[in-house]
């Protein structure tokens, strides 16, 4: 990652350098028009040199948990009149779809504080806030971390992220007096079919933590929307969203999140990373379908 050394100190005087001055990017239009904003938590590609350090992968291996391109899938945002934030750091280095100390203890090497969570679904697949695994259940790393290092990143990652993404939620209802938060995913292509039709494809995943983080009319929209253009869509299944439909969605307040996953297999070559010939229909479909989101009612 292209930035200066940052310095954080613990309350135990334990000293961790990480190279984070840019954990986000933000784009935003001229004035914001549309009761709209769209987050891509984990499409960051900005490796850390202590992340590199650390693992025990290559480059390339550390990828499969990157959500490659999906920032540049639904950046059509902007032109539409709604912001744009989207992680800089990569998934594999702080996931800010979990609780903020979501934290596997076994890949510490000290006990860690009383209020990390350490239990939970999350925890035992190894995909905390700090991960352990990469896809295929991967081990990332080849030695144990310190408390220091996880605390340092969620200072440096994950608090500004939620800072801004907060800021933007709270903006935007206070203008429109509604707000509909779109978390934008990929999902891989393995593994991917419905329970009711386990023969069946996936295209699109709309979830919103089963009605708790949407109105209805909203993932109903999104389904139809999508499947109208000949997509395979479900909703929330396999998929029902992930700690931002569950912190940020409030229906009651009229503040919506979807949480939208998309096949990778679409757009892009899940071994080499390359984008394929569809990308650019399925990048205007994507920009449609946020037009689209933000006249229901």
């Amino acid at each position: 990652m292209n930035s200066i050394a940052r310095q954080h100190e613990r309350s135990d005087a334990t000293r961790v350098f990480i190279d984070v001055d840019q954990p986000f990017s933000l784009t935003e239009p001229v004035e914001q028009t549309v009761p709209i904003v769209v987050a891509s938590p984990h499409s960051g590609s900005r490796y850390p040199s202590d992340l590199l350090a650390a693992t025990k992968l290559d480059p390339l291996s550390l990828r499969q948990s990157e959500d490659a391109y999906v920032d540049a899938l639904f950046g059509g945002a902007t032109k539409l009149g709604a912001p744009m934030l989207a992680a800089e750091f990569p998934r594999a280095y702080v996931d800010v779809n979990r609780e903020p100390y979501e934290l596997d203890p076994l890949m510490f090497d000290a006990p860690l504080p009383p209020y990390a969570i350490t239990r939970s679904p999350r925890v035992a697949a190894g995909l905390g806030s700090i991960p352990r695994i990469v896809a295929a259940g991967i081990e990332i790393y080849g030695r144990r971390l310190s408390f220091a290092e996880a605390a340092a990143r969620l200072d440096a990652c994950y608090k500004p992220y939620h800072r801004e993404l907060r800021r933007l939620v709270r903006t935007t209802h206070a203008k429109f007096d509604r707000c509909i938060l779109i978390d934008a995913h990929s999902m891989p292509s393995t593994g991917l079919s419905p329970k009711n039709d386990p023969g069946g494809p996936i295209d699109i995943v709309i979830g919103d933590n089963h009605g708790r983080a949407a109105d209805l009319k909203y993932s109903v929209a999104a389904q139809a929307y999508f499947g109208d253009l000949g997509y395979a869509v479900t909703v929330n299944d396999p998929y029902s969203g992930g700690f931002v439909t569950r912190a940020y969605g409030d229906p009651a307040q009229d503040i919506h999140v979807l949480q939208v996953e998309i096949n990778r297999a679409l757009y892009m070559d899940e071994r080499t990373y390359e984008i394929s010939s569809y990308f650019p229909t399925l990048t205007r479909d994507v920009t449609a379908f946020i037009a689209h989101i933000g006249t229901v009612f």
